[in-house]
């Protein structure tokens, strides 16, 4: 949960000071005397003009400012089903404020409620289609509840927008999922024609079942040799699975695909 949203709000809304103008000292000087025949020159006294700080300032609204203490005493206290619900009083008092609904979302998405974070990431997104962030979350979620078209919908908007070759590796699997055969091999490709590939990890349980960092190439190669299975073509899924193999031999899911093979 991020904390720091609301103290910035806060501050925001606070009401700056007003300065006081100076009044200037009139320099005194002796009367310069007039002839008996000319009139007194009239005193011409200078204007008052007002400060140039004097502008109105906005009002605190005394509930946005209870609610986003409120929110921020919950979050430091770890007590996340109050703040939720000072997130909800907050959007009631600033309904056109899209980070406070993106601050629900991040927290129906944390505690794995994913059916309200993307209920809630499709609130953004109608405000916004290229909302970066709800159609992350929108992708995780669908992706977490099974609903594998919507999810690649997602990732394939979220592309469209970043170019991300993280995205373009999910997009390549869910296709797979999908039996979107050519675009999973088409999304595999551009990735392996990618020159940061060499820079790019992915995580994998190894043998121990522990998480392990490995080349995005290998899950890459391995997913071509996954293609060529499902389509029935098991010489190149097997030459595909070799060549994952000499660059790591511990690599857990491809020794479950040439099991599949025999």
């Amino acid at each position: 949960m991020r904390k720091c949203l609301f103290a910035l709000m806060i501050v925001s809304l606070s009401v700056s000071s007003v300065w006081a103008q100076k009044k200037k000292k009139q320099d005194k000087t002796e009367p310069v005397k007039q002839e008996e025949t000319q009139p007194a020159k009239p005193e011409v006294k200078p204007e008052k003009v007002a400060p140039k700080d004097s502008v109105p300032q906005p009002r605190i609204n005394p509930l946005t400012q209870h609610y986003a203490i409120k929110y921020s005493l919950a979050a430091q206290w770890s007590d996340y089903e109050v703040a939720k619900d000072a997130l909800y009083d907050l959007i009631v008092e600033n309904q056109g404020n899209d980070s406070i609904i993106y601050d629900l979302a991040i927290y129906y998405y944390s505690n794995q409620k994913y059916p309200s974070a993307v209920l809630v990431s499709q609130e953004l997104l109608k405000r916004n289609p290229k909302n970066t962030s709800a159609l992350e979350i929108a992708a995780v979620g669908y992706e977490n509840l099974g609903v594998y078209d919507r999810a690649l919908q997602s990732y394939e908007s979220l592309y469209l927008l970043q170019s991300n070759p993280n995205v373009l590796y999910k997009m390549a699997f869910l296709q797979l999922r999908l039996k979107r055969y050519k675009e999973s091999a088409t999304s595999a490709d551009i990735l392996l024609a990618d020159k940061a590939l060499e820079t790019l990890k992915v995580t994998y349980n190894d043998a121990a079942n522990k998480p392990k960092e490995y080349s995005m190439k290998v899950a890459l190669l391995n997913l071509k040799g996954m293609v060529a299975q499902e389509q029935g073509d098991k010489i190149t899924a097997k030459k595909f699975y070799d060549q994952v193999l000499a660059i790591a031999p511990d690599f857990p899911p491809v020794k479950d695909n040439i099991a599949r093979l025999k």
